[in-house]
């Protein structure tokens, strides 16, 4: 039987953690027969009981792990830490404040079992104010249009994934991963699974508008280098502006002729310099992505086989 692990973030989500749980187990029963299931929490350095409820759930269920990051590195981080240290055949993100329905997994199973490696959730809709859900199409389609390699479309990180895609996107030498992008740029067959995002089983959302603004702009910086480009661009028309000037002049000097040239020459620099960056930057991102401060194999566990 194949084993599909599912990989969910939590920061501060002590109300989530047993509601979460108990729905997945309701839909592990259902698929039982043709598969296996595990869940692994990554923990971003809870302050408050999270971590202690998760060890309680791993304490009754064998197939509940948990790997606890040194400090917050932020949710991008802990699903790549999830796909990083993980094993399995296939492997479903989910948040663990069910806006995304555990439910759903099942829907996303058929679809892998057709041969995707990569079944996403597509959202229609959510209860939000509407100047978000415009302001996030917006993103979408903004990061779509200048990214460096394809971009999906109202994806969300709520998917269903296959190993070698797994394989392909940890290789990620990024310092700010986006996992989005990731599975844009590997490929493979893929499919969107149509849905509308539920409100939070429990708790308050940690995710504000701030934090929403963050997201995008550091998203949009690791998906398309076109902020860089974009200098290179504008200096073919300062080129352009600069000859046009000098060949409209009634009269010619050589200061005019000097002025051209510096004018081309720091303008191809610019182009020069933009593209090196954004090769750099690409390439060569070494730092830690995250740290784990505990894993299963920090406490004692005994759970029932």
């Amino acid at each position: 039987m194949k084993t599909i692990t599912l990989i969910t973030p939590v920061f501060n989500e002590e109300e989530c953690v047993e509601i979460f749980y108990k729905r997945c187990v309701n839909v592990f029963n259902k698929l039982a027969s043709k598969y296996k299931f595990k869940i692994l929490f990554i923990n971003n350095a809870s302050s408050d009981t999270t971590l202690e409820l998760i060890k309680k759930v791993i304490a009754l269920d064998h197939r509940v792990e948990v790997i606890s990051h040194s400090r917050n590195f932020g949710y991008q981080a802990s699903i790549f830490s999830g796909l990083t240290n993980s094993s399995g055949d296939a492997f479903f993100i989910i948040d663990v404040d069910c806006e995304d329905p555990p439910e759903l997994l099942g829907d996303f199973v058929l679809k892998y079992e057709q041969g995707y490696d990569l079944v996403y959730g597509e959202r229609i809709s959510r209860p939000e104010f509407f100047l978000i859900s415009f302001a996030r199409k917006l993103f979408y389609r903004i990061t779509r249009l200048i990214a460096d390699s394809e971009f999906i479309n109202d994806m969300a990180e709520f998917s269903l994934i296959s190993n070698r895609l797994r394989a392909e996107v940890v290789k990620s030498k990024s310092s700010f991963p986006f996992v989005r992008s990731s599975f844009g740029y590997v490929g493979f067959k893929r499919v969107g699974i149509p849905y509308r995002r539920s409100i939070r089983s429990a708790g308050k959302t940690h995710y504000n508008f701030l934090r929403m603004s963050q997201f995008a702009i550091a998203g949009i910086l690791t998906a398309s280098t076109f902020p860089l480009r974009l200098i290179g661009y504008v200096g073919v028309c300062t080129i352009l502006l600069n000859l046009f000037d000098f060949f409209t002049k009634k009269s010619y000097s050589f200061q005019s002729f000097v002025d051209l040239v510096n004018s081309t020459f720091y303008t191809f620099s610019f182009v020069f310099i933009a593209v090196y960056i954004a090769r750099i930057y690409k390439n060569s991102c070494d730092n830690p992505i995250y740290i784990i401060d505990q894993d299963n194999s920090h406490f004692r566990i005994d759970s029932k086989e």
